[in-house]
């Protein structure tokens, strides 16, 4: 994990995510190696555009074999639908200071199989914006993955499931905005399970969904068995 949580941390939220790390860091060596050519997410990719607001409109395709129409993603339980949703503009850099996480953001596309490519495999503090979903801020779930260890070690999301309710995830963007979400869950879904319109499906506001691997490792597939999904809101936007 590159970074460290800030000074002004309570001593005791620093000394319980020192252990986590170590205990974690731990449970890396004992796996092994990933693979280089893995992808983040187990079933179908996002959406390729935003959905509409209103609730009678079409669902956008979903790429993939387990793609479905029609279908209506609940809404995060803390949306505020009062907050503005914003304009289109590539997301630049994701931060989450609660797991000292600060990456700057890649472009990730589709596998032959119509999955979520992953991340560079060697790159450990480098986060992945599926480029032909919508982007951190637009009204629809946005889309982010991170290794959380890549060949090289521990990476940007290995700390992903510890965050929780209310914790805040900023994403500066491109036309000079910070996007402001707010955690409302962290679920482990298998992926041979994957809940494609749980996590990609249209959205009455702006949402964003970070994901990267979790569960049990498998040595003879090379992966790890299930995906973490953080599922956040909106809460606000201001200039950088």
């Amino acid at each position: 994990m590159t970074g460290a949580p800030g000074s002004g941390m309570p001593r005791l939220l620093r000394a319980g995510m020192g252990a986590a790390t170590v205990g974690l860091l731990l449970l890396y060596n004992s796996m092994g190696s990933r693979p280089s050519g893995d992808s983040v997410v187990g079933q179908a990719a996002p959406p390729a555009a935003v959905a509409p607001a209103a609730p009678a409109a079409v669902a956008p395709a979903v790429p993939g074999p387990s793609a479905s129409a029609g279908a209506t993603a609940t809404a995060s339980r803390g949306a505020a639908p009062g907050v503005p949703v914003l304009k289109p503009s590539k997301p630049t850099r994701l931060r989450i200071p609660q797991i000292a996480v600060d990456a700057p953001f890649t472009e990730l596309t589709l596998n032959p199989a119509g999955q979520l490519n992953a991340p560079p495999p060697d790159e450990k503090n480098l986060v992945g914006w599926y480029r032909d979903g919508v982007t951190p801020g637009e009204r629809g779930s946005a889309v982010v993955a991170g290794h959380v260890d890549t060949t090289k070690g521990p990476a940007v999301f290995l700390l992903l499931s510890m965050l929780r309710p209310g914790n805040k995830v900023e994403v500066s963007r491109a036309d000079g905005m910070v996007a402001v979400f707010t955690v409302d869950s962290v679920e482990t879904f298998a992926k041979k399970a994957f809940p494609d319109q749980k996590v990609y499906g249209k959205t009455p506001d702006a949402q964003l969904r970070l994901i990267t691997c979790g569960g049990a490792y498998d040595k003879k597939r090379k992966d790890y068995m299930d995906n973490v999904v953080v599922f956040a809101h909106l809460e606000s936007s201001h200039k950088a």
